[in-house]
């Protein structure tokens, strides 16, 4: 679950940007929160995000406890094009992990959560 200060503008940045389905949209207005899921495809075949909006809150401090997600991707090269070029901000470019051949990239989401591709041929995004 990641904490978000614009439901739609994080569920555009999962979906157009990283290519995730929004699965489904939950809405508790008496308890003042709203809930949407993204991903690839719905549990259990596919691991799901839900991302929380609580009502007036548009900012989290990241905290030092979390770390980064991490996506498979067929194509690191490209994935970051696309996100470069619908607004997305890549924040280590494409290439081989140190001491290592497996190609990565990270980029971050529009509340500041790092997000780690790991290029692997045949997986969504």
């Amino acid at each position: 679950m990641l904490r978000v200060g614009d439901l739609q503008r994080s569920i555009d940045f999962y979906t157009r940007l990283l290519g995730m389905k929004h699965l489904r949209t939950t809405d508790r207005p008496e308890q003042k929160y709203s809930l949407a899921f993204v991903g690839y495809g719905s549990n259990p075949e596919h691991a799901e995000i839900e991302l929380t909006y609580n009502y007036g809150v548009d900012h989290y401090e990241m905290g030092t406890a979390f770390g980064h997600l991490a996506l498979g991707v067929s194509d690191v090269y490209s994935t970051c094009e696309k996100i470069r070029a619908g607004g997305g901000n890549i924040t280590r470019e494409p290439g081989p992990v140190k001491g290592g051949s497996t190609v990565i990239a990270f980029v971050t989401d529009p509340d500041g959560y790092k997000i780690e591709l790991i290029e692997r041929p045949g997986e969504a995004g």
